[in-house]
């Protein structure tokens, strides 16, 4: 019993000292309106990164999110367009996801979309996956 409370007591000792250092943070963005969305969670994205250069972040959009990966889309409140705001976090390390479920829903194709794009089956289930499997904090701008 000494023996295995003397471990537990190293073990938290450890933790709590910080010899135990966690990587960076993880974070997925959550996009599915780029109309409400899509200028605010980008600027959200380089202010988080400003503050933590070493974050990992995934910006999953589906449904209307994935307007702002379409090229030439410009942000409809202020004709900011959406390419350059993506290509400089793109360059910063964050991985821009569209949803290949909306892409049928919505009769798109890959090729309408810039080159900074990623694909996956399914916005939803890569959320769901990154927060619960790969322990991702969820972020809906």
């Amino acid at each position: 019993m000494k023996k295995l409370l003397q471990c537990l007591a190293v073990t938290f000792t450890l933790f709590t000292s910080g010899a135990y250092a966690a990587g960076p943070t993880e974070v997925v963005y959550h996009i599915d309106d780029a109309e409400s969305q899509g200028i605010k969670g980008l600027r959200n994205i380089r202010n988080h990164l400003d503050v933590s250069p070493k974050t990992k972040i995934i910006v999953v959009t589906h449904a209307n999110g994935v307007d702002i990966m379409m090229e030439g889309a410009k942000d409809k409140k202020n004709g900011i367009e959406y390419a350059p705001l993506v290509g400089a976090l793109k360059s910063r390390g964050v991985r821009f996801e569209v949803c290949e479920i909306t892409l049928t829903n919505r009769n798109l194709k890959k090729d309408q979309f810039t080159l900074d794009t990623d694909f996956t089956p399914s916005g939803v289930v890569r959320v769901a996956d990154l927060q619960h499997q790969n322990h991702f904090a969820y972020i809906k701008p």
